[in-house]
């Protein structure tokens, strides 16, 4: 990739910026049947407060149901079931100002994460939760994140009172990361507000110490991440900025805040923004080792000059070259992509790369961000969950020459257009060795249930399968009675192994709602291998940055250990690995932050297998000692 950017004349970037200017459109006069790429509509002055491709006929199904709220199937393959209730997830609520919706502040929900905050080999749930005007006020009992212990049972118990972390603020992402390589995960969380860094006391309970670690900022922060991204051993931490939100002075419409302009959808007046309100600033905190983080965005060439509207982050490597790189969605505005020049700072290649904006050279509303190699090539790809009257882009990550968006040629652009898409993740629900993509939908307006639009408030899921090794996604269907056709205002999403049962499940935080629990049902018996992965002492400690290669049944696949992602969320850190018909695994290699390579070979499959750097295969929770068949101690080979 860095090749094809050096190449690249830089006109390139200027004609980019004129077409994002003339692409800043959002509505169109005039409805027309459901898009294809030939028919896009052509941009309009910017209309409405987020980023669409236009205004488009009403999607039903055969009941004249808003295709996101129906569309439902009584037979097919059932492949999540909600089992919140069961789990004991549902006596907790989330809440976020009113029911109305009357200010931004009150819509954009708030994430999940998932981390064995205990130690004990089992997953842990905590949900970030908003709050209320009153709470800020101090007139109401502010509402409560939680953190669910994991029983081992299937039931999950809430400790949050006990552990300190209730938050009590207005809360919207979080990130999970051992910064200080204590060998227990703590937990970043994003407010409007002061945001909080709780540091795992290793005994059940948290401390927050992010005065004293200097990482508080103070006004509207969302989906953090935690990298290494000067090689020095250390968790750094990516914020970044929404919207420069003033309580005391709300973005009513006509007022000084706001013009009239960004305050409409479809001609209709909600509330208003992002367009048209200041956006804020991203940071990034350098680890110094001691407890305290460094500003350092401006040195490192990633403050976000222009304030766009920043949603998700994650630190992943993009070009393979052993250092991690930085990826944010922004709502309404191009994204972001820097790469790591492995110096202290960041390249900007937004536009160069093709990341920051679709293929029609239009920004999009992009907000969750899936990370994954679903070609099974080596190489990461990215897929962005955005506004409804708008599709959902997929770009194909093509090594040196950059990412091409090509959602429109995989079949997966026109289904997803009457959605508004918050969380995404590449996932293997299946273990046939290919990844696919979970989407969390719900949209930010209660008026669209009041408008004959083809819309809803409440939104399904969707699933798109990997079929015929990448070369195209096929839509799951929504069985009635299942997890895909639940209908929920989703926003944050975690995805994981909850159960330890080699599937990967789904928590998702819906907005004035209680959980979800997708739990993966589905009949495959594919075999599978999970790694519990811990850095050695030049690697972070949780070996966040890490990524392992497995080779079994004739393909090579790629899984990251990343913080932050899918959408101001948190997912399981332990690479899962679906292998299909294979009952072995022939080669397992692991490049682990500190530049060391790492081969291992892996003695059986279904379960789980703890691998420590320099050390091969240890002892773990889950996990018997094996002894693996190459050479070396616990078949390590060690090479740079």
């Amino acid at each position: 990739m860095k090749k094809c950017i050096a190449k690249t004349p830089p006109i390139l970037a200027l004609l980019c910026s004129f077409l994002l200017g003339l692409s800043a459109v959002a509505q169109v006069a005039g409805e027309a049947a459901l898009p294809t790429p030939q028919s896009q509509p052509a941009p309009a002055p910017p209309h409405g407060g987020s980023a669409t491709a236009g205004v488009f006929a009403p999607v039903k199904d055969s009941e004249l149901r808003p295709i996101t709220a129906g569309g439902f199937v009584k037979d097919g393959p059932v492949i999540f079931q909600d089992v919140a209730k069961q789990a004991g997830l549902t006596s907790w609520h989330h809440t976020m100002g009113t029911l109305e919706k009357t200010y931004i502040l009150e819509t954009t929900g708030s994430g999940v994460a998932l981390l064995d905050y205990d130690n004990d080999g089992w997953l842990d749930i905590y949900l970030v939760n908003g709050s209320t005007y009153e709470a800020m006020k101090g007139t109401a009992e502010a509402p409560h994140a939680a953190l669910f212990h994991n029983n081992h049972d299937g039931t999950f118990t809430d400790v949050t009172a006990k552990a300190g972390v209730t938050n009590d603020r207005w809360g919207y992402g979080v990130a999970i990361g051992d910064y200080d390589n204590d060998g227990w995960p703590d937990i970043y969380v994003s407010n409007f507000g002061k945001n909080r860094l709780y540091h795992n006391n290793h005994d059940g309970t948290f401390t927050d110490v992010a005065e004293k670690a200097g990482v508080t900022l103070g006004n509207w922060s969302t989906g953090a991440t935690f990298g290494d991204y000067d090689g020095d051993g250390r968790l750094d931490l990516f914020v970044p900025g929404y919207v420069h939100y003033d309580l005391n002075h709300p973005p009513d419409p006509g007022t000084a805040a706001v013009g009239l302009v960004y305050c409409q959808f479809r001609g209709v007046n909600t509330l208003c923004g992002p367009r048209g309100l200041p956006g804020e600033a991203d940071h990034l905190f350098h680890n110094n080792g001691d407890g305290t983080f460094t500003d350092v965005s401006e040195k490192a060439g990633v403050s976000d000059k222009a304030h766009y509207y920043g949603f998700t982050a994650t630190f992943v490597d993009i070009d393979n070259d052993g250092k991690p790189d930085l990826v944010v969605t922004n709502d309404s505005c191009p994204n972001y992509l820097y790469m790591n020049k492995g110096d202290g700072t960041f390249e900007d290649v937004s536009y160069y790369s093709g990341f920051a904006l679709n293929q029609q050279a239009r920004d999009q509303a992009g907000m969750g961000l899936a990370i994954g190699d679903y070609l099974n090539n080596g190489l990461v790809d990215l897929y962005t969950g955005t506004f409804s009257d708008d599709y959902k882009p997929l770009f194909r990550n093509g090594g040196d020459q950059g990412f091409t968006e090509i959602s429109p040629e995989m079949g997966i652009a026109e289904l997803t257009y009457p959605f508004l898409t918050w969380a995404t993740e590449f996932i293997d629900y299946d273990n046939d060795g290919w990844k696919d993509i979970f989407l969390v939908n719900g949209h930010v307006y209660p008026q669209v249930d009041k408008n004959d639009w083809g819309t809803s408030y409440a939104q399904r899921p969707l699933l798109f399968h990997n079929v015929d090794k990448g070369k195209k996604f096929e839509v799951v269907p929504a069985v009635i009675g299942t997890g895909l056709a639940e209908v929920i205002p989703g926003r944050g999403a975690a995805f994981g192994d909850l159960f330890n049962d080699g599937k990967t499940d789904v928590v998702i935080n819906s907005m004035d709602h209680v959980p979800s629990l997708m739990r993966d049902v589905s009949p495959d018996h594919h075999h599978w291998i999970g790694l519990k992965l811990i850095g050695g002492p030049k690697s972070p400690r949780d070996a966040v940055g890490a990524v392992a290669y497995l080779t079994a049944g004739g393909i090579k696949q790629r899984a990251d250990v990343l913080s932050g992602g899918s959408y101001e969320s948190s997912n399981d850190q332990r690479p899962h690995f679906g292998i299909g018909d294979a009952t072995s695994v022939d080669a397992l290699e692991i490049h682990w932050p500190s530049g060391a390579v790492e081969h291992v070979t892996l003695p059986s499959v279904d379960r789980f297998f703890t691998i420590q750097e320099g050390k091969g295969i240890v002892p773990g929770t889950l996990d018997e000692p094996a002894k693996s068949k190459t050479s070396g101690p616990q078949g390590r080979q060690t090479s740079r």
